[in-house]
């Protein structure tokens, strides 16, 4: 799957931007991680490498900060090589889940510059090193978007992280249609409830209701499942089919009568 490609991973150091980038190392990629929080450099560093990545570095970075991208990306791209593979995992949850009437600008703030704004944006800087590089046989790129159900499900407990989320299909067209004369794919892979770091607040809600068949497939999503939709999506086998969505959520948005 590697062809010497490098990855860029963003929230990578836990939850699914962790398993997509162990995967990919298992794909013989080299990777980069981004995140905001990274506990342990060199130990991560040495499990990617482990698992099979040739060359693996990770840098702390927040991606609300556009200004910084360039020079995030700049230490990415001088410890591996330019990036042929974006996956845009990182996003955080409203501040505070509650009434829709009661929320706090801060918290909108906070979700979209970082869910939506800062995706934009580095999706950006990346596109247009990847569209100023020429193309190369058997070398494929692509941008993959890690959005969720919330795109097309209304949680109205938590509406900033709906919409920070429902703008992301059309992110994924626009750069599609921008990029696909570069050789770029872009993708969406839509999780449903997955089990993260983002969602132990909320096991005690869910499990019963997936008992009772909110998901049709009967379980909680792993990141694993996520991971394994990114790995489809890089090796390149479906590159024809850029702008398309997974929905990888067990059967949960499908409407049902």
């Amino acid at each position: 799957m590697s062809d010497g490609r490098v990855a860029l991973v963003t929230g990578g150091c836990s939850g699914i931007g962790l398993a997509a980038a162990y995967e990919l190392a298992r794909g013989g990629l080299a990777v980069g991680i981004l995140d905001r929080t990274v506990p342990d450099r060199e130990g991560l560093i040495e499990a990617l490498k482990a698992l099979g990545a040739p060359s693996a570095h990770v840098v702390s970075g927040d991606l609300a900060l556009i200004e910084s991208h360039d020079e995030l990306l700049d230490a990415i791209e001088a410890a591996l090589g330019p990036v042929d593979v974006l996956v845009n995992n990182a996003g955080v949850p409203a501040k505070v889940r509650g009434d829709l009437l009661e929320m706090k600008p801060d918290s909108f703030d906070q979700v979209l510059g970082i869910n939506l704004r800062g995706t934009f944006f580095l999706t950006q800087t990346v596109g247009r090193r990847m569209a100023a590089r020429p193309r190369v046989e058997g070398h494929a790129r692509c941008i993959v978007v890690v959005s969720s159900v919330s795109a097309v499900m209304a949680s109205p407990e938590r509406g900033e992280y709906c919409l920070s989320k429902s703008a992301l299909p059309m992110l994924v067209k626009l750069f599609a249609l921008r990029l696909a004369g570069h050789g770029v794919g872009v993708f969406e892979i839509r999780p449903g409830i997955i089990r993260t770091p983002m969602t132990a607040g909320v096991v005690a809600r869910y499990d019963p209701l997936i008992e009772g068949g909110l998901v049709p497939a009967g379980r909680w999503g792993e990141p694993e499942d996520i991971a394994r939709a990114v790995r489809l999506l890089v090796q390149n086998d479906l590159s024809f089919a850029t702008g398309s969505v997974v929905a990888a959520d067990g059967g949960l948005s499908i409407a049902r009568l």
